[in-house]
């Protein structure tokens, strides 16, 4: 028996990297998936990358889920409107786990400029697709899990603490994220509903393959350019921590917290797919990055 057979999960922002490994994760341990996400086959978003949600629904179903792809724009109200209406009429009312992971704010994110003389239209946008989709998200799908008393809100980010993250902007809008799990877990708690945060280690994403000019038979040879590169993790290990703590039976007593992909394989005893057990955490101490 699959430890979510019978479960519904939206994930939103399931096109590429830890929102795609996510769902497919969650769909190998037996979820329905609704993959979403601005980019579909013969319209690819602003972003320009070639990662569909009709490929991630379909990898889903092929790691044993069911997966279905709705196009929606989550910085929309309507479109996130019509999806959980959608998911209420197909599913009959069940909504287990919604996992905010929109972003888009690659090309947004100006390292190395002071805010005060970056684009304020940048950094507007960014907390526009990185914070406010996602509260977009949770006041449209949130209702289905309050009507049953059950269910899970992840919210994905970058870090988990509240320091300064290299970039106002960008570190705004990973901390926002990370207290909208907290408050989320503080109003949703009477109704027996959790919430939490989860943040990756060194993303090995599709995105950061590119970026080193590697692909994830040859990821090792980006360590010319960045040593720290060695520690990465593909977006599965990340994926696979959150299948278990999706399943974990106490999930009331995990809500308002904030999980590491390296803390959930301790926990869990998880491995990535590559036979590895990263932990950036400490390894990040050891170098001495969090003093």
């Amino acid at each position: 028996m699959k430890p979510l057979a019978g479960k519904v999960a939206v994930v939103a922002g399931a096109t590429r990297g830890a929102g795609r490994a996510i769902a497919m994760m969650l769909g190998a341990a037996g979820a329905t998936v609704y993959a979403t996400g601005r980019s579909v086959r013969g319209n690819p978003s602003d972003l320009g990358r070639g990662e569909t949600i009709d490929e991630t629904a379909e990898l889903v179903t092929q790691q044993g889920g069911r997966g279905i792809a709705v196009r929606v724009d989550h910085t929309v109200p309507e479109d996130v409107k019509a999806l959980f209406e959608r998911v209420d009429a197909e599913q009959g009312g069940r909504l287990d786990i919604l996992v905010n992971d929109v972003w888009g704010g690659e090309s947004l994110t100006e390292w190395g400029t002071p805010f005060w003389e970056g684009s304020l239209d940048k950094a507007l946008l960014m907390q526009r697709r990185a914070v406010h989709s996602h509260m977009i998200t949770s006041r449209y799908g949130v209702p289905l899990m309050v009507r049953r008393e059950s269910g899970l809100v992840l919210e994905i980010t970058d870090g988990f603490d509240y320091r300064y993250r290299g970039n106002l902007p960008y570190s705004l809008a990973k901390i926002s994220v990370i207290h909208l799990a907290v408050a989320q877990a503080a109003e949703l708690r009477p109704h027996g509903v959790a919430a939490a945060a989860v943040t990756p280690g060194f993303l090995r994403s599709e995105e950061m393959l590119d970026h080193f000019g590697v692909t994830e038979a040859n990821w090792r040879d980006a360590a010319a350019q960045d040593p720290h590169f060695l520690q990465s993790e593909t977006p599965f290990f990340v994926g696979r921590g959150i299948a278990a703590l999706a399943a974990d039976p106490d999930l009331m007593g995990k809500s308002g917290r904030i999980f590491t992909s390296w803390g959930l394989s301790d926990d869990y005893g998880i491995e990535d797919v590559d036979g590895r057990k990263p932990h950036w955490g400490r390894y990040a101490e050891e170098q001495g990055f969090y003093k």
